[in-house]
C-alpha cells in the first residue's frame, strides 16, 4: 500500500466516526514528516455549527498539535473534495499539500473557487476514490 492510501485509509476511518454519530461521513487526518499530527470529521450536527466540517477539525488539531496556525510541511488527507471554506482555511493555514478521495461535483472548490488554495499546495486527487463515494452515496440513499 502507498503511503498516500495508507492515510486516506485513516481518513477514512474517520469518516466512519462521523457516520455513526449520523454526520455526513467525511473524514481527514493532517501529516507531518510521516505522523498524523491532526485528524478530524464531520460534526455540524453534534456541534450545531456548519462550519464544524472535518477539515476544519483536523486543522485546529493540528495547529494546537504543531504550536501555529501555519501547515506549510503538512500533507492534509480528506476523503471528499474540500468545499469552498475548508479551501479556503487550508490556503490560510498554507497545506503543502492536499490529498483528497472524490470530488465533489455540487459543493466541491474546483468549480466555485479554483484558486482558493495557497498558490504554493499541490493537490492529488482519486486516492481510494471508490471507498469514498460509496461511503457518501449510502449514506445520502439512506437520507432520502
Amino acid at each position: 500500500m502507498e503511503v498516500d492510501e495508507r492515510y486516506m485509509t485513516l481518513a477514512l476511518h474517520e469518516a466512519h466516526k462521523a457516520l455513526q454519530e449520523g454526520e455526513v461521513p467525511i473524514g481527514c487526518v493532517i501529516v507531518a514528516e510521516g505522523q498524523v499530527v491532526g485528524r478530524g470529521h464531520n460534526m455540524t450536527e453534534a456541534l450545531s455549527d456548519v462550519t464544524a466540517h472535518a477539515e476544519i477539525q483536523a486543522i485546529t488539531a493540528a495547529a494546537q498539535t504543531l504550536g501555529g496556525k501555519y501547515l506549510i510541511d503538512c500533507t492534509l488527507y480528506v476523503t471528499v473534495e474540500p468545499c469552498v471554506m475548508c479551501a479556503g482555511a487550508i490556503g490560510w493555514a498554507q497545506v503543502k499539500r492536499v490529498v483528497y478521495g472524490c470530488a465533489d461535483e455540487k459543493r466541491g472548490y474546483t468549480y466555485f473557487a479554483p484558486q482558493a488554495l495557497h498558490p504554493k499546495t499541490s493537490v492529488k486527487s482519486g486516492i481510494l476514490e471508490n471507498d469514498c463515494r460509496q461511503l457518501m452515496q449510502d449514506f445520502f440513499s439512506k437520507k432520502r
